[in-house]
């Protein structure tokens, strides 16, 4: 899964008119919603604001908003599913040149805005990211913390104190079994570790 790594606008003229595309990270529907209101609000003398949004595989939206049926809201959602994107709200706000594009032109307006303004803004791969435990000795956890630090396998995330040290590693989930045999080898006794919670990462893909 992917999603923009940041909020970002990009503006083209095609036969005169401009095609103002917004692109906004959004973690629900309503969230997207609001963002579609204040586009409208704000680009309120428009002659459209057409939009579409994939928050998750079970909310995806787009809008026409006036233009011929087909030819903007769903090109601009197919961008966003070609692209493999979630929680991501696109609106292409067009101000009239004048000159009619025709139901193709229109398609490929709209569809090229937000792809253009995607490439630009670039693109960030969500990983699932889980934190896994063990507990340690208190009184030699700072010895075995100078070993952790020195691998790249894992990421320590937190460190708790009380009867025994509480050390919480972050990693994704294929790789606990790999950690538990690094752990065990180098600390010099069998480690199992508990799952704590997990969460997505986002890592920025290279273009």
């Amino acid at each position: 899964m992917y999603t923009i790594c940041k909020d970002y606008r990009k503006e083209i003229v095609i036969e005169k008119s401009r095609f103002i595309c917004t692109l906004k990270k959004v973690h629900s529907e309503a969230e997207a919603q609001e963002f579609i209101k204040s586009i409208k609000k704000e680009f309120w003398d428009a002659t459209h604001n057409c939009s579409a949004y994939i928050v998750d595989d079970l909310a995806q939206r787009s809008s026409d908003d006036g233009e011929p049926s087909g030819t903007a809201g769903i090109p601009m959602l197919e961008v966003l599913r070609k692209n493999g994107l979630t929680e991501t709200a696109a609106v292409v706000t067009r101000y009239f040149g004048g000159i009619k594009l025709g139901a193709g032109g229109l398609v490929r307006a709209y569809s090229g805005s937000v792809a253009g303004a995607v490439a630009e803004c670039g693109l960030a791969q969500k990983i699932l990211m889980s934190r896994f435990s063990f507990l340690y000795d208190v009184n030699n956890v700072g010895r075995i913390l100078n070993v952790l630090y020195q691998q790249d396998l894992f990421e320590i995330a937190d460190v708790v104190y009380d009867l025994r040290a509480k050390v919480i590693l972050k990693m994704r989930d294929e790789q606990k079994q790999e950690a538990e045999e690094w752990l065990t080898e180098h600390l010099n006794q069998k480690i199992e570790l508990e799952l704590e919670g997990s969460e997505y990462a986002e890592v920025p893909v290279e273009k």
